[in-house]
């Protein structure tokens, strides 16, 4: 089962809730980022809110890692829209 999670906040809140479900799903940092092909460096970095520079794949094999899925969602005034 695929559970669904909210992230729409600034960045150090978001950065937070990942580690928080990172927590939740009993890995540390190195045991995530050899599951996801990644290095250690790079969760760290993902979980203090450096998100700008993750490539997309790395958050979403992140979230799917710790039992999510990442929606992306464009968003305009009162409309928004799902991409992905």
């Amino acid at each position: 089962m695929t559970t669904r999670y909210t992230l729409i906040c600034e960045e150090p809140v978001c950065a937070y809730r990942l580690r928080e479900l990172r927590e939740k799903a009993g890995l540390t940092q190195s045991e995530l980022a050899e599951r996801i092909g990644v290095g250690q460096r790079q969760v760290s970095k993902i979980e203090h809110g450096d998100l700008d520079n993750a490539k997309i794949g790395t958050i979403r094999s992140y979230l799917e890692a710790v039992g999510g899925e990442l929606s992306l969602e464009y968003m305009m005034g009162d409309q928004s829209m799902q991409v992905a």
